[in-house]
């Protein structure tokens, strides 16, 4: 006996209400919830954004045997990050406590590139170096000294330093000391201009040289005699309260400052320095949040070197841009970069400043995140999209996508909110690829020209491209660089 047509499968399918599994294009779901059916996304990418070569180099990696020493030489460098216990050990000038460090050497942010290739906020940084240093009369001579091949331009990240933004540190200028008290490895970084027309961001004019100045003569002598009397800060200690406090440690700095800045007052007092010239310091560390910023970088560097150099793994142990590119090095692949172009940040701008305006995003900064706070530690600090952009929702997620492409939660730095999860640590690039979820990052946004500064601020993310050769490169496939 035959079934009634209406009574068939196909039949039946189409006369009940249709519940929808939709892959991959957010558009397919909105079309769909159109025509009134219920519909449920499943956020899904190719691996390797559908590279081929990513592919083959991800085929490549998951090898059983090579596999299995991947595995082992990644629980060894997130260990080594996780117990890394970085110290505050002092501050001092360049030029007597970074490796290789130089009279004409100027150091900036990312990986390497020569002075022709820079971008206007990073030219207007080094211009503004080689004035301060008095390497140069005026800007218009230390452009040409600068395009001389007399200075020695080196990535910060290869002389165990880091840098915001343009990352440029020159030889009087004060840096932090930072000490692995772990593992025996110190980082370094240079002072927080605090947020008014700063060279970081590309300004050179005489107020951010007299600023400089002031910082080479009074603010970094009294902050290293302070820690003489001090004694050793532990940072990691600091940075676990301020996130509990409501910061993410990248853009958002108010608790991390208080704490910093409590650790080092009873130092800054005693030092011999006159009452005037120690209100100024005070005033100045009031100024801006910023003021620990640069202190969580160095210590997020102190920890990161630490798992650098492990054969076979696949953790990122950097992530740096300098306006032109973006790069990062992997733990098993020591001495090399892998790049690709520097990416715009999208969020609020000031006031009279459109997005055409932005230079491609630049620093070092984003050290952070490759430890595991800044834009991964967002819903920390949830107040963090008033600067940033966004909302609060999407504050939250980042942490929980975060944790996609991480090896491990450290538990010496935890997020209340998420029911004090540790902090996404040790970014896999096979993860990377593999699930298609790029690293979140959090950061300033400089105008494009040289002079200005700061115009907003907002998210980001790297090219995937970096990604892709990193893995041909552990897969050992091909020429990559």
């Amino acid at each position: 006996m035959s079934t009634p047509a209406e009574n068939t499968p196909v039949q039946r399918l189409f006369a009940s209400p249709l519940s929808v599994v939709n892959v991959g294009l957010a558009m397919f779901d909105e079309d769909i919830a159109a025509q009134g059916a219920q519909v449920t996304t499943l956020d899904w990418t190719p691996p390797g954004g559908g590279s081929v070569e990513a592919a083959a180099a991800l085929n490549a990696l998951d090898d059983p045997t090579l596999a299995a020493k991947i595995e082992a030489a990644n629980a060894e460098a997130v260990e080594r990050i996780m117990a890394a216990r970085p110290m505050l050990v002092g501050f001092g000038r360049a030029l007597d406590v970074v490796p290789g460090m130089t009279p004409t050497t100027i150091l900036h942010a990312g990986p390497p590139i020569s002075w022709d290739r820079m971008n206007g906020p990073m030219k207007g940084a080094v211009t503004g170096a080689l004035v301060f240093e008095g390497l140069a009369a005026d800007l218009d001579e230390a452009a040409a000294l600068a395009a001389s091949g007399k200075i020695t331009f080196k990535p910060c990240h290869e002389a165990d330093s880091v840098g915001s933004m343009a990352g440029v540190t020159s030889a009087s200028m004060y840096v932090h000391i930072v000490k692995n008290e772990t593992h025996g490895n110190t980082a370094f970084t240079n002072l927080s201009e605090q947020m008014a027309k700063i060279l970081r961001m590309g300004a050179n004019d005489q107020s951010v040289i007299d600023r400089l100045i002031w910082m080479r003569d009074v603010f970094g002598p009294m902050l290293e005699e302070a820690v003489g009397f001090t004694g050793p800060i532990d940072l990691r200690l600091l940075l676990s309260q301020a996130i509990h406090m409501g910061d993410e440690a990248h853009n958002r700095n108010g608790a991390g400052t208080l704490l910093l800045f409590q650790a080092l007052a009873p130092g800054l007092l005693q030092s011999s320095f006159t009452t005037e010239q120690k209100k100024e310091v005070f005033d100045f560390i009031a100024s801006s949040d910023y003021f620990s910023g640069p202190t969580w970088m160095a210590m997020a560097k102190a920890a990161l070197d630490a798992a650098h150099g492990i054969e076979n793994s696949t953790i990122v142990t950097t992530m740096a841009r300098n306006g032109v590119e973006f790069g990062i090095r992997v733990s098993g692949l020591p001495g090399q970069w892998f790049t690709g172009p520097a990416q715009q940040v999208v969020g609020p701008m000031f006031a009279g400043y459109k997005p055409e305006d932005s230079g491609l995003d630049i620093g070092d900064s984003a050290i952070t995140e490759t430890y595991g706070f800044g834009g991964f530690a967002m819903s920390a600090a949830p107040a963090i999209v008033a600067l940033v952009g966004g909302t609060v929702q999407e504050a939250m997620g980042c942490t929980r996508d975060m944790g996609e492409i991480t090896t491990a939660q450290n538990q010496n730095v935890t997020i209340p909110a998420l029911d004090f999860q540790g902090l996404p640590t040790g970014i896999d690039v096979r993860k990377v690829l593999d699930t298609g979820i790029l690293p979140v990052i959090n950061t300033a946004i400089a105008h494009k020209e040289a002079g200005i500064g700061m115009i907003g601020a907002g998210i980001t993310h790297p090219p995937a491209e970096a990604f892709v050769k990193a893995a041909l490169a552990l897969a050992g496939i091909g020429n990559a660089p």
